[in-house]
């Protein structure tokens, strides 16, 4: 279960840069990693906690990473 979250912390950071590179978000590198991190971590616990799922961890990991950058919209923020 450990190896579990290393897992999903890799696959999170690699949806983050992923995005970044393909122009799905314009939020800049280290923003998108850190947003797919924490909604990756959110829903290892979540599904920890409660046995919500939607398929194997790595399929999870990508699913609430992408989930993540959707619901947090840093890209429409105005820039000083």
């Amino acid at each position: 279960m450990f190896l579990q979250l290393f897992g999903t912390v890799v696959i999170a950071g690699i949806v983050g840069y992923a995005s970044e590179r393909s122009g799905f978000t314009r939020n800049g590198f280290v923003p998108s990693i850190i947003i797919c991190v924490g909604g990756a971590f959110l829903f290892y616990f979540i599904r920890i906690m409660f046995g919500i799922r939607f398929g194997a961890p790595g399929i999870d990991a990508v699913l609430s990473s992408v989930g993540a950058l959707i619901i947090v919209p840093t890209h429409w923020r105005r820039r000083r």
